[in-house]
């Protein structure tokens, strides 16, 4: 028998991952967003190589603060107003995902920031499906087999949460798997979506809410105790209602975060992406590894690769170096997002049971 794989970057490549947490237009390939660029005529990019250009989307996304962070998107969203563009963007994404063995994702975007070129929301969701497919046959063809499950954003200070959340409904046996809002969440609060959130709700759809990321706890209530989210995204601030007077054992827990543990309400964490906005000071500072130890359900995501320049991979080689973590703890963490991923029961198993759990006993030995 032999031992252990090391727990390296490139051994962590191999195993299989779950993605819940990653948004279409914070992913794009630099290249890409250049040629995307030329094609359409958009000429506000910010520099003029890939290099450089990668340089640039990282160095604005880690000012710590959210406002400021968000503002990298306007250039991706840029370029993604064709059929061509989203076809593109969606297609590459699902290849770099299973090149760096995600075998099952779920990607956001907002439908709502793609229409400035007279595409239709539906046209939208449809360039974009088609887009994952193609990837997924790609990736599958190249020996990459991956899952891509689609979610839907509403803009929480637009008005449009309502007829993305119909958009959902519509499209969720073709490859849209829930609903999500997204953006600046200090003064937009997700209960001003409950007509959604009712809808969803009265169509038994799937929804996770970003929430405890810029904002805190009254934030994470709302989303649950109001709106009835599946997950929460982020949800880094759930520490609020933590007290660790000494040991981890006396830990004390509020009704909130004791609600969320007791559910098993997943946490959408991303560790990279949380110290670059300032929802967190640094990594070793990150509240997953007390989540983690107190036993709510933890997943680690990518959030958006662009602008914090990581992989799946990335992120769970800066847990292994932070926190200590061993092969059976990234198994943990990739069965606790997979059971909660947005597609029927026996799919979540049977990915558990013959993709994750094999690939995973390999690395351990």
């Amino acid at each position: 028998m032999t031992g252990p794989a090391p727990l390296d970057l490139a051994s962590i490549r191999r195993a299989p991952k779950a993605l819940l947490h990653d948004h279409l237009d914070g992913g794009l390939r630099p290249s890409t967003v250049l040629e995307l660029a030329a094609d359409c005529g958009y000429d506000e990019l910010p520099a003029s190589d890939a290099e450089s250009l990668g340089g640039w989307f990282r160095d604005a996304a880690d000012s710590g603060s959210l406002e400021r962070y968000l503002e990298t998107f306007a250039h991706t969203v840029a370029v993604m107003q064709t059929p061509e563009g989203l076809r593109r963007v969606a297609r590459e994404c699902a290849i770099d995902l299973a090149d760096d063995g995600v075998v099952y994702a779920e990607v956001r975007f907002a439908p709502e920031q793609h229409l400035e070129k007279g595409l239709t929301l539906d046209e939208v969701v449809e360039h974009t499906l088609a887009g994952f497919r193609e990837g997924e046959t790609i990736a599958a063809e190249q020996g990459n087999v991956i899952r891509v499950t689609c979610l839907l954003t509403a803009m929480r200070h637009a008005a449009r949460s309502r007829e993305i959340a119909e958009l959902t409904v519509r499209f969720r046996d073709a490859g849209v798997g829930g609903f999500d809002i997204a953006g600046a969440e200090a003064g937009f609060p997700p209960t001003r979506h409950l007509d959604a959130f009712e809808y969803l709700r009265a169509n038994h759809a799937h929804f996770t809410i970003h929430a405890g990321e810029a904002f805190g706890l009254p934030s994470i209530h709302e989303a649950l105790a109001f709106c009835g989210c599946d997950r929460l995204g982020h949800g880094v601030r759930i520490t609020d209602d933590i007290s660790v007077p000494g040991d981890i054992a006396d830990a004390q827990l509020g009704l909130v975060a004791n609600y969320v543990r007791d559910m098993r309400v997943p946490l959408e964490l991303c560790p990279s992406s949380n110290v670059q906005t300032g929802a967190v000071p640094s990594l070793d500072k990150h509240p997953f590894d007390l989540l983690a130890r107190l036993r709510f359900r933890v997943t680690v995501n990518t959030d958006n690769r662009l602008m914090s320049d990581t992989s799946m991979s990335k992120e769970m080689s800066k847990l292994v170096d932070t926190f200590g973590y061993g092969w059976s703890d990234l198994e943990r963490f990739t069965i606790n997002a997979m059971k909660s991923a947005f597609i029927p029961f026996p799919d979540r198993l049977k990915i558990i049971d013959e993709v994750i759990k094999p690939g995973y006993a390999v690395l351990l030995g």
